[in-house]
């Protein structure tokens, strides 16, 4: 990649652009300059429920990302709820993987060495990539950030973290209702710790926070990987809170977590 993303001063080149998706246009935000020889790239997926978030919400955090992992970072501004529930962002996250993968060439990327990443439900849906890309044209790593794992169950920590923890509980059910409209909480592009198959999924690195009523969700989808016999490492920051990724700027932990994710990816991609 370009010497750019060996500065930690640097500020990745962007480009936003429009592309096609299966049922209309995507917005995506490219970090990074086209590079002499092919190189990795992370599409990313932002939290907010499914129903709020864009690509400003998370330039930050995925600037960082670039710059710590010294790749490409790919944003994509998938369609949100209420107006487009469930599946609308799920397909439009596999559609933008999958138009990263096809032009590859054009944007200076190894096609071999393109992983996914998201937070809270950009998690959820980096997972549904790697789910419905399962084979040849799947994600060659999966960044999944304080995922949300399953819409029909309460997990203990929900409670236990509910209050007065940045996510509270309250708001979490109402994302759920927006997102999900009419669809069954089971569905497993959804729920992915339902889905009936987790096997032959590319490796994984599932994050958690301590005091974050998803928590209990992730650790339970770490197992699930580890036990359908995908590769997977779980690490959990105990003393953070959901949505850490965008509080860098105020907090050093979630700063060293970003870089963190950036020697993650690095290994991913064959770097260090």
């Amino acid at each position: 990649m370009p010497e750019l993303f060996e500065d930690p001063l640097a500020e990745p080149p962007t480009t936003t652009r429009t592309i096609c998706g299966a049922d209309g246009d995507i917005a995506v935000r490219i970090y990074g300059a086209k590079a002499a020889q092919p190189g990795p790239a992370v599409v990313y997926f932002h939290g907010g429920g499914g129903v709020v978030g864009d690509l400003d919400t998370h330039d930050i955090a995925c600037r960082k990302l670039a710059l710590a992992a010294g790749c490409s970072v790919i944003a994509v501004d998938y369609r949100l709820a209420p107006e487009h529930p469930l599946p609308a962002g799920h397909d439009d996250a596999v559609a933008a993987f999958r138009w990263v993968l096809d032009h590859a060439e054009s944007l200076g990327l190894d096609p071999t060495r393109i992983a996914v990443a998201g937070d809270s439900m950009g998690a959820n849906l980096a997972v549904g990539v790697c789910l419905a890309c399962r084979g040849t044209a799947s994600p060659c790593f999966g960044l999944i950030i304080y995922p949300a794992t399953d819409f029909a169950a309460k997990a203990p920590s929900h409670s236990e973290f509910g209050c007065g923890f940045f996510l509270e509980r309250a708001t979490m059910d109402w994302f759920s209702r927006q997102y999900l409209g009419v669809a069954d909480p089971k569905d497993p592009r959804a729920s992915i710790l339902r889905a009936p198959d987790l096997s032959g999924l590319p490796p994984m690195l599932v994050v958690t926070a301590g005091f974050d009523p998803l928590r209990d969700e992730g650790q339970a989808f770490a197992e699930a990987l580890e036990l359908a016999g995908s590769p997977v490492e779980h690490r959990e920051y105990e003393g953070l809170v959901h949505g850490f990724v965008q509080m860098t700027g105020v907090c050093q932990a979630a700063e060293s977590a970003l870089d963190d994710f950036g020697q993650a990816l690095r290994r991913a991609f064959g770097r260090v």
